[in-house]
């Protein structure tokens, strides 16, 4: 993993400089991923990062806020399978980065997966199941899809603001987006997502979704190809020993900062054994 970390103590300067900036970057494009240590940090700085990074900030609405482009992990404390962050959403970040304000004594080790390397291990019957379509649905209580509208519509910055009009200009603005609304304010939504994407920061593509992830805080869902489908449990399981093969981990250090190519890159990590660890996350579009 050495080769992915960009270390204060070669770049001369405890600070992440506009070069710092340039190297991760470059990291983006070559591995999909960088690891920065050593340099001096704060919510403040990571927020700061954040915004240089990414163009347009993403939130998650079941997730705590902390400054004003960052929240606070929490997913409880068992395993977290690998998944590109709100990968079963419309609008999926470019950019993840983390920041870790208190490292775990041990465990709890963030899990790194190259879809690309991923997906160059499918054999030709993988490859052509994983290239089609793919349609995700489950239901989404009300209070969560009113947060995430917010964020995302132009016109609106607060829950309480959402009006129906809103949720169909949002369907309108994004193909492959489709809903049906229940009496108790949820929505049964489901979304066409590509299993297997090009990345929107380098070129080539890979296996990169939510498929082996979690639903901490939602409804897990159903996935079904565009051949009808559906995706088992089996199927699941087998794609996850596969993708272990070529996993890494980052075990972290108080004040590290990992920013991922989310379109390229899944990830997730092992259990959690000292419940102290704090990590915050922030996210967007580039």
């Amino acid at each position: 993993m050495d080769y992915n970390v960009i270390r204060a103590t070669e770049t001369g300067s405890p600070d992440i400089t506009p070069a710092v900036i340039e190297r991760t970057r470059a990291h983006l494009d070559r591995d999909g991923w960088a690891l920065l240590r050593g340099f001096q940090a704060d919510m403040g700085g990571f927020s700061d990062l954040t915004a240089q990074l990414c163009t347009t900030i993403t939130f998650d609405p079941a997730r705590e806020y902390s400054e004003r482009n960052t929240q606070k992990v929490d997913a409880g404390l068992g395993p977290i399978g690998l998944h590109i962050e709100n990968g079963n959403t419309p609008v999926c970040p470019d950019i993840v980065a983390f920041f870790c304000t208190r490292a775990a004594f041990e465990g709890s080790q963030t899990t790194i997966c190259d879809g690309r390397v991923l997906y160059d291990r499918f054999d030709e019957v993988q490859k052509a199941r994983w290239t089609q379509k793919m349609k995700v649905k489950r239901n989404l209580p009300e209070a969560l899809w009113k947060r995430y509208l917010a964020n995302e519509h132009p016109a609106i910055s607060r829950p309480e603001e959402v009006r129906e009009e809103h949720i169909l200009q949002f369907k309108a603005a994004i193909p492959g987006q489709d809903f049906a609304m229940r009496e108790d304010g949820s929505i049964d939504y489901e979304l066409t997502v590509l299993p297997v994407r090009a990345s929107s920061l380098s070129n080539g593509k890979g296996f990169a979704n939510a498929i082996l992830g979690p639903s901490h805080n939602y409804e897990p869902p159903s996935y079904t190809l565009e051949d009808g489908s559906c995706v088992s449990r089996d199927e699941i399981e087998d794609l996850r020993d596969l993708a272990e093969s070529c996993t890494v981990e980052i075990n972290w250090q108080d004040g590290d900062i990992a920013v991922i190519d989310n379109t390229r890159v899944m990830h997730g990590r092992r259990a959690i054994k000292d419940a102290d660890r704090q990590l915050f996350i922030g996210m967007g579009r580039v």
